[in-house]
């Protein structure tokens, strides 16, 4: 079937499937290549973008591409990497900042900037950047379309031709007017729309019948909007016999939630899904392991040996039995998926005996190339209850990978390093500031950081916060999260010490998790919060007890998020609450947004 399309070439960046879907939401179907991809793949496209990435233009570390790409006649955009490459490759100047530029920006529009491209767009608006070199001067035939605080060409226009440059991200809600820039660019490229969600339901259903042909899935289910919108799709493709749910108690799971999980898949009428008690094999797997990306890999690998026992167990041919997983692009870009993204974290449904089965053919995902809201308008054209397609987002690995654990001798030189410099940040706040020991993992620029966060107290303000925590992480590079106290009032002196994924540990995280969630719904929050993670940090003033972090978020996709702002009545008497509980010493919350921190901390 012949359609308009726009290429959009993935340079390794976040957000490059991001851009994608984007556009699809426009009506207009979209194609994601590599940069090495053949002029000949792209001269139909009505439109090309070029995304962002991890690496810089210039030197040893620049991705290859194909030149020619950039002879496209067509309406041309580059974003961030993509900006930077037009500036690079065409005569313009591009450097390495001092600092970098993460979060909401203030763009302003050169005034009398007449490009198309910027219609309907006022001169000064909020954008979303996440970079650490610039452009510092156009090409020639170039003009600059608008700049920032830091970056002097945010946009930039070229004289004769329909070829544009952003640094910052229209594809991310954060910019406030990126929609109506993306329109605009897909308007420029004449492309005819139509493309649906029931257009995708219907090539998926083909796709997952030529996939498994006579074969069989065995599908792992988590009760989750994901895995649970893949197995209605697999079941509306395929023969009931052809298809089993296997929902895997981990142990992982969050109060009462595997009863809970088991009802409502009986309600929906999927009689071919069972229960099977593994808590002991997966604690198993993560006892003494401090490390979070070896955590995420011995969940991912028990989850592949449950597997094999259970088909085992039931006498079953794994070579006829498919695996099924409602793996969404998020999980693939964060775990390195695409050919020039960094790894941020490794998912439990990549680890390498996972990989090797996808090589071979033997795993089905029918999602892996939408996003959280895209599996949620699915969910909908397959008739899902309201219940099913709103649920919070739940990892596979479960509360297993919000335990952070320690041997409790480790040092943080980072700590050392930046605590003159935090103390310089603060002196004209009304906070006062200190690094914890412990790390957390970040995406800063496309790339993985691993470093520890600091730790404010002072003034209950939300915007307060919002700018101190964007100032810190814009100008400690070694930061990617801040957190805010919230009870005791002061906070203590604090030290790593021994603590592993216990029974006992993720006891205590169950019952933090419950008030918190409960929280969340007697406050009519539970819709307006796109998830609430609450993490575990082994952190005391001797050596046992716990701090509990409040990470509630707001996002669309995943791929970004803004910290939210709760009322603070509630979250002050939760505070309490949980700070009554057994060995806890300290509550925070987490005002991150992402970038430069991910949704969890590990």
């Amino acid at each position: 079937m012949h359609r308009d399309f726009i290429a959009v070439i993935d340079f390794g960046g976040q957000y490059a499937h991001l851009i994608a879907k984007r556009v699809r939401h426009l009506g207009v179907y979209s194609k994601v290549l590599p940069p090495t991809t053949a002029y000949s793949s792209i001269q139909d496209a009505k439109g090309v973008i070029l995304s962002g990435g991890p690496e810089s233009v210039y030197g040893e570390q620049a991705i290859p591409f194909t030149p020619a790409l950039l002879d496209y006649p067509g309406p041309l955009l580059g974003l961030c990497y993509g900006h930077q490459l037009l500036s690079h490759h065409l005569g313009g100047e591009v450097r390495h900042l001092a600092h970098g530029e993460y979060g909401k920006t203030l763009l302003r529009t050169t005034p009398g900037e007449s490009s198309p491209l910027f219609h309907d767009v006022p001169r000064d608006s909020v954008v979303w950047m996440s970079h650490a070199d610039t452009v510092v001067a156009p090409p020639p035939g170039f003009r600059v379309a608008a700049s920032s605080e830091l970056c002097p060409v945010a946009a930039m226009v070229h004289e004769s031709r329909p070829v544009f440059g952003l640094q910052f991200h229209p594809e991310v809600n954060d910019t406030e007017h990126g929609a109506t820039l993306l329109a605009n660019f897909v308007n420029l490229s004449g492309a005819r729309r139509g493309w649906t969600m029931a257009e995708f339901v219907e090539e998926a259903v083909a796709e997952c019948k030529r996939q498994v042909g006579t074969r069989n899935v065995l599908m792992f289910l988590s009760g989750g909007v994901d895995s649970t919108v893949a197995f209605a799709l697999l079941s509306r493709a395929l023969k009931p016999e052809q298809i089993k749910g296997l929902l895997i108690d981990t142990g992982f799971l969050r109060k009462q939630e595997a009863q809970e999980i088991m009802v409502r898949y009986r309600e929906l009428g999927f009689e071919n899904v069972e229960m099977l008690d593994a808590s002991a094999e997966f604690l198993g797997v993560v006892a003494g392991l401090t490390d979070p990306q070896e955590k995420r890999i011995a969940v991912g690998e028990a989850f592949v040996k449950v597997r094999e026992g259970y088909l085992a167990g039931l006498g079953l041919d794994p070579e006829q039995w498919l695996l099924g997983q409602g793996t969404l692009y998020p999980d693939i870009i964060e775990s390195g998926g695409s050919e020039h993204a960094d790894l941020i974290k490794s998912h439990h449904n990549r680890v390498e005996v996972i990989q090797m089965m996808i090589a071979a053919g033997q795993v089905v995902e029918p999602l892996r190339d939408l996003y959280k809201d895209e599996v949620r308008s699915l969910g909908h054209e397959l008739g899902l209850p309201e219940e099913i397609v709103q649920r919070h987002p739940f990892p596979g690995p479960g509360l297993s990978i919000n335990v952070l654990c320690a041997e409790g001798t480790e040092h943080y030189p980072e700590i050392e390093d930046n605590a003159a410099a935090l103390t310089e940040l603060l002196k004209d706040s009304p906070f006062a500031g200190r690094l914890l020991p412990v790390r957390s993992v970040g995406v800063q620029g496309d790339s993985r950081s691993y470093t520890p966060p600091v730790a404010l107290n002072g003034p209950r303000d939300w915007e307060q916060l919002d700018d101190c925590s964007s100032r810190i992480t814009n100008n400690l590079r070694a930061v990617n999260r801040v957190v805010t106290l919230l009870a005791p009032d002061t906070l203590p002196e604090l030290k790593p010490h021994r603590a592993y994924c216990t029974a006992e540990r993720l006891a205590l995280l169950r019952e933090a998790d419950h008030l918190a969630t409960h929280m969340l719904e007697e406050n009519g929050l539970m819709r307006e919060i796109f998830q609430l993670l609450v993490i575990l940090l082994p952190l005391a003033p001797g050596r046992e007890g716990e701090c509990v972090v409040l990470r509630p978020v707001v996002s669309e996709d995943v791929m970004t998020a803004r910290f939210a702002r709760i009322d603070w009545a509630p979250l002050q008497q939760l505070a309490q609450r949980l700070l009554a509980m057994p060995a806890v010493h300290a509550v925070f919350y987490d005002i991150t947004n992402k970038p430069p921190a991910t949704f969890g901390w590990e």
